[in-house]
C-alpha cells in the first residue's frame, strides 16, 4: 500500500493524479499539496471525515515552506512514503518571479522538493514529471527519440526549455545513487478532454493566436492526461528506478495541433520573428521571448516508449480525436481507446 504526497494538486493535471490515485484500492492515503485552495473537484473526497484523501496548502519553490511541509504532523502522521512533483504548468506569466538564489520557479521547486526527498528517513519514491522538450532536436521532423538521445545543452536554448533541462538533470543525478527511488518520466504535448494542452512551450497558457516561424510545421507527441495519471501510478508500483519516456499514440503537426485547441499558429518570416524577440528582450518580455523563439518552432520529434512499456508496464488507454462540442466547434477530446 502506498501513503502519496502529490505537489500541485491544485493544478489540471495534479488534479487529474490525485483522482485516480484516490480510486486504487493499493493506495492508503493521497495528501494533496498546492498554492490555493482545494479545487471544487475534490469536496466529495474531503466530505467524509475518514477520507483516504487530505489537502493542504503550501507552496513548494520556497526553502522554508518546503521544509515545514516535509517535517509537518500532516505528513508525518499520514505515513507518507512516496512523492509525485508535479511542476506548476499554469500561464508561464504567472511564474516568472526569480526564487531560490535566482532561479526559476520550476528549477527551485525540483531542487528543493528532491532535497526533501533525499534527507528523509520515511520517503522511499520521488516521482517527478519532466518535459520531452528537453532533447535537443535536429532538423525536420524525423526526429525519434529514446532516453539516451541527446539533451539540448546548447548556450542558446530559450529559458523556457532551459529550466526544464535543468529540472531534468537534477532528478537523473539521483537516480540509482542512494536509498530514494527517483523515477522520471518525460512528457511531451498532454491533453485533456476540452481541448486544454499542457507543457508545451508554445500553445500552453490561455487561447488566442500564435507566431511561428514561415516553412516550419513540427510535428508533436501527444498525451493524454489521464494516461499521464496511468503512468504516475504505474511508476508508484514498479520498484524501478530511472527516466522514461511516456506518450500516447497520436502525432500532429503544431498548425494542426494550435487550430483544434483554439490557438491558431500564424507563420511568420523568420527574421520578423527574431526582431521581436530582440525587442521584447530589451523590454524584459521573458515569456513572449520564449514562445516565438526555438528548435521546438522548427522540428518536431515523436517518443520511443518502448522501455517505459517493458519496465513500468504501461502501454496508453487513450486516443486523443477531434470532436465537435456542445457550441458546434471541433476540438481535441480524449476517450479509452
Amino acid at each position: 500500500m502506498r501513503r502519496v504526497l502529490v505537489t500541485h494538486a491544485d493544478e489540471p493535471i495534479g488534479r487529474r493524479i490525485v483522482k485516480v490515485l484516490f480510486h486504487d484500492r493499493d493506495v492508503a492515503h493521497v495528501l494533496g499539496v498546492g498554492e490555493g485552495p482545494a479545487p471544487r473537484g475534490f469536496d466529495r473526497f474531503l466530505a467524509d471525515p475518514d477520507s483516504r484523501f487530505a489537502y493542504l496548502r503550501s507552496p513548494v519553490s520556497r526553502h522554508r515552506s518546503v521544509s515545514d511541509l516535509f517535517g509537518s504532523s500532516r505528513v508525518r502522521d499520514a505515513g507518507i512514503d512516496a512523492v509525485v512533483h508535479v511542476p506548476s504548468h499554469q500561464p508561464a506569466a504567472a511564474s516568472q518571479r526569480r526564487l531560490l538564489a535566482g532561479l526559476p520557479p520550476r528549477t527551485a521547486e525540483a531542487r528543493l522538493v528532491l532535497q526533501q526527498c533525499v534527507e528523509s528517513d520515511t520517503l522511499r519514491t520521488l516521482v517527478a514529471l519532466g518535459s520531452a522538450y528537453v532533447y535537443r532536436l535536429q532538423a525536420g521532423n524525423s526526429n525519434r527519440l529514446v532516453e539516451s538521445s541527446e539533451l539540448a545543452l546548447s548556450p542558446d536554448v530559450v529559458p523556457e526549455v532551459r529550466s526544464w533541462v535543468d529540472c531534468d538533470m537534477t532528478f537523473r543525478a539521483e537516480v540509482g545513487s542512494g536509498r530514494l527511488r527517483v523515477v522520471l518520466l518525460r512528457l511531451p504535448t498532454v491533453v485533456a478532454s476540452g481541448g486544454y494542452v499542457y507543457l508545451n512551450p508554445l500553445l500552453s497558457g490561455r487561447g488566442g493566436a500564435r507566431p511561428r516561424p514561415m516553412g516550419f510545421d513540427p510535428v508533436c507527441a501527444l498525451v493524454a492526461d489521464k494516461d499521464v495519471a496511468r503512468a504516475v501510478r504505474a511508476a508508484l508500483f514498479a520498484e524501478r528506478s530511472g527516466v522514461y519516456n511516456v506518450a500516447g499514440v497520436e502525432s500532429v503537426p503544431l498548425s494542426v495541433l494550435g487550430s483544434w485547441t483554439r490557438r491558431p499558429c500564424v507563420p511568420v518570416p523568420a527574421p520578423m520573428l527574431g526582431i521581436a524577440a530582440g525587442l521584447l528582450r530589451l523590454a524584459g518580455g521573458q515569456v513572449q521571448l520564449d514562445r516565438i523563439s526555438g528548435a521546438h518552432l522548427r522540428y518536431g520529434f515523436t517518443l520511443d516508449t518502448a522501455r517505459a512499456e517493458r519496465e513500468l508496464g504501461f502501454r496508453p488507454a487513450y486516443r486523443i480525436g477531434v470532436a465537435t462540442a456542445g457550441d458546434g466547434e471541433r476540438r481535441l477530446e480524449t476517450a479509452p481507446i
